[in-house]
Parts: structure tokens; C-alpha cells; sequence
């Protein structure tokens, strides 16, 4: 009888358990496919002189309804004052981008004495990416 008893413990444990790893883990939300619409602040750009790098600190939240972004990616290219590329970094959310969450992406490019301007380009797994600047989230 006592084995009765500790197998349908033991069951009901199991059960549990489960459960709570499978609310834990939250729900699945479908990425978008085809363009996306991504919100994203000011870009902060400091120059650490310890390691020689230009660290442009970007934040951005996912407006899309419709769905996730996956494979959130943004690259920056840095100009001269001819237009010419000197250089260049990316960065890539590791993770899908739900419907109204924020990230902090950071790029990280080598400085060089050439750089006088710089620009952002954003694309997702899917598809492109639709931008608008906002002042705050």
C-alpha cells in the first residue's frame, strides 16, 4: 500500500514541477515575417580611451503587434568627412524580441581619427526593419 501511495506522490510531484517550468518559461509568441516596426531612443555614443573603442549604446522596444523579432540585428557604419566607409560594428539581440519589450543593444568599433559621422541599419531574421525615433518608451 505504502508503494501505492509513493508512486501517486511521486506522480503528482512530477506533475507540478512541470507545470511550473512550463509557466516559468512564458508563452510562445510566432516571429514576425516581412517588415518589422521597432521603436528606438536616442543612440548614446562615448569614446573609452582605456581600450581605444567608440561604445554606442542603443535601446529599442518592439511596437509590432503582430508578432516576435527574431534574430534582431543593427549595424553601424562609420563615415569620413568624404563619405568614404572607414569602419564598423554590430551587435544582435540573442533572443526573440517579444511584443512591447526593450532591449539594449551596444556596439563596440575601434576608433580611428577618420570617423566624423556614423549610421544605424536594422534587420531582423524575417525581413526589414521599420524604425521611428522616440524621445522615451
Amino acid at each position: 500500500m505504502t508503494r501505492l501511495v509513493h508512486a501517486a506522490l511521486a506522480a503528482v510531484a512530477v506533475l507540478v514541477l512541470c507545470a511550473g517550468i512550463a509557466a516559468a518559461q512564458g508563452t510562445y509568441v510566432a516571429p514576425i515575417r516581412g517588415e518589422a516596426d521597432l521603436a528606438y531612443m536616442t543612440p548614446v555614443t562615448t569614446v573609452d580611451y582605456k581600450t581605444n573603442m567608440v561604445i554606442t549604446v542603443i535601446k529599442v522596444k518592439n511596437i509590432s503587434t503582430n508578432g516576435s523579432i527574431a534574430g534582431l540585428k543593427v549595424e553601424e557604419y562609420w563615415w569620413d568627412k568624404a563619405n568614404n566607409p572607414v569602419t564598423g560594428s554590430k551587435d544582435r539581440w540573442p533572443k526573440p524580441l517579444m511584443p512591447g519589450e526593450i532591449a539594449t543593444l551596444t556596439l563596440k568599433t575601434p576608433k580611428d581619427p577618420r570617423m566624423t559621422r556614423n549610421s544605424y541599419v536594422f534587420t531582423h531574421a524575417n525581413g526589414k526593419v521599420k524604425t521611428k525615433l522616440v524621445k522615451v518608451f
